[in-house]
């Protein structure tokens, strides 16, 4: 059984304590520029409270980087910047919410890899992610590692391929819901290895693992901070990380790509963005400012402990929005290819 880092559980409590504690308190068209005015508004700005908007409940992942960020961000700028969640929909109801506001840099949206699978997933939105949104920065990322019930007898991700098809269709692979980067990440897989594995969606992560532990299921492409404490203590095995690289909380679990996947890449990310049309002075001080919060001891330290990874640099505002359009392409491909569809 591949073993994870002692520092996870601490670091996972801090990370969960501090984000309780703050809650108490690609558009690759650039932003317009604006005139002299426009860079006076940007001097000055923010003269009042900033709103970040989670498409999210509080505690999970989205919310916690926003809370850590919106820390760094008020002691950067010398503003509050105020955490609001507004959940539903698998993250569209608050990203609704952020494209109909007004471009004046004080509602603001923190986007993740859900918003580059919906744009395909979906029917109808009543929102563009490219159209509608200025990229701002990339806030984090967060790879998901595949685990199984230990009563499977596999221990490695080639002896679960050969499972997968001399089981087909029988195999299980849990997620946290329909379109979700757990579930997206099976569906890569499965096109990757040729392999029928039925998909089990559930309504959040922890009913999904709950019913991995008890054996209903077989196997989970988890979010890395849901999982590892269950690895830790042998009620699940890890069998690899989705991740490019191994990652530190969990030294001993090979990635994906070491497996034989060479093309096999997921991570969960998060980043900042505010309504289209925000002046591109703006823009650009948020940016400066995620750059600084994101070097600081401070937050290095609470990414480390909860299980996040700082974005590589350059972190642009440009850099970002080709992310997002390499998301958008990549999981068109995935969705169109599982044929799937959300209403």
């Amino acid at each position: 059984m591949h073993t994870v880092s002692s520092r996870f559980l601490r670091g996972l409590a801090a990370a969960t304590a501090l984000a309780a504690a703050l809650g108490l308190a690609g558009n690759a068209n650039p932003a317009p520029s604006g005139g002299a005015n426009t860079n006076a508004n940007a001097d000055a700005y923010p003269e009042r409270p900033v709103t970040l908007v989670v498409g999210y409940a509080a505690g999970g992942a989205t919310d916690i980087v926003a809370r850590l960020i919106a820390k760094s961000l008020s002691e950067e700028l010398g503003r509050s910047f105020v955490v609001e969640n507004k959940t539903g929909a698998s993250s569209n109801i608050g990203a609704e919410v952020v494209a109909r506001a007004a471009p004046d840099g004080y509602t603001l949206y923190v986007g993740s890899i859900a918003n580059t699978i919906n744009t395909t997933l979906f029917r109808k939105l009543n929102y563009d992610f490219v159209r509608d949104f200025a990229p701002i920065g990339m806030l984090a990322t967060v790879p998901n590692i595949l685990v199984v019930n230990p009563r499977l007898p596999v221990t490695s991700v080639q002896q679960y391929i050969a499972y997968a098809k001399a089981h087909p269709g029988k195999l299980s692979c849990a997620s946290s819901g329909a379109g979700s980067s757990i579930h997206l990440s099976c569906e890569l897989f499965k096109q990757q290895t040729g392999t029928d594995i039925l998909h089990v969606p559930y309504r959040g992560s922890g009913p999904a693992v709950a019913d991995l532990l008890g054996g209903q299921v077989d196997s989970m492409f988890d979010n890395l901070p849901s999982s590892l404490p269950q690895v830790r203590a042998g009620k699940l095995r890890a069998l690899g990380v989705t991740s490019p690289a191994r990652v530190s909380l969990a030294p001993d679990v090979p990635t994906l790509a070491e497996a034989g996947l060479k093309d096999f890449s997921v991570q969960s990310w998060f980043g900042l963005m505010a309504p289209a049309g925000t002046p591109r002075p703006i823009v650009d001080k948020l940016n400066a400012a995620i750059n600084r919060a994101l070097a600081s001891p401070a937050m290095r330290e609470a990414y480390e402990h909860g299980g996040f990874v700082a974005p590589s640099q350059p972190n642009t505002p440009r850099t970002y929005a080709m992310w997002i359009d390499s998301e958008i392409a990549k999981w068109a491909k995935v969705i169109k290819a599982a044929d799937l569809k959300a209403d």
